[in-house]
């Protein structure tokens, strides 16, 4: 895989703040689905042969696929859904965990998430799959941290 660029903010913690800070600008949850949608849409392409079992995310309703690669210094991952709203779920997990280390990925609970409403403004299905996704982000940080 190429080299990831860094990420945007320093740390996991000023990602999550930086998250609730860009959603608290609309007004209603149609426009923060909007949002969503079009965070998903930023996500790099994904190559096909990535898209295998072993990448597959599993307890979401949706199909989504998440690769990691590095290790316990830095991990970096790349995912895809054919959900537009949880590509921008996605785009989230990503912002927060991606180019962190094994260690800080591992401390960071997902504070965004009930921060910007997206507990109270998930389906169930979607909520599931959330911590599907994010079960698969520590699991993958824990492995590279043994």
């Amino acid at each position: 895989m190429n080299a990831q660029p860094e990420p945007a903010e320093a740390s996991a913690e000023q990602a999550q703040a930086a998250i609730a800070e860009e959603f608290a600008f609309f007004g209603d949850w149609t426009e923060r689905y909007q949002y969503l949608i079009d965070l998903g849409r930023t996500l790099p392409p994904f190559p096909d042969e990535l898209k295998r079992d072993e990448f597959k995310v599993s307890g979401c309703q949706s199909q989504v696929w998440l690769v990691p690669a590095g290790g316990a210094q830095r991990l970096d991952f790349r995912a895809i859904s054919d959900s537009s709203i949880v590509s921008g779920l996605i785009a989230l997990l990503l912002r927060v965990y991606s180019g962190r280390s094994a260690a800080e990925i591992l401390a960071t609970e997902p504070r965004f998430i009930e921060a910007i409403g997206l507990a109270r403004h998930l389906s169930p299905t979607r909520t599931n799959g959330l911590a599907s996704m994010l079960a698969k982000v520590k699991q993958y940080a824990l492995e590279a941290s043994a």
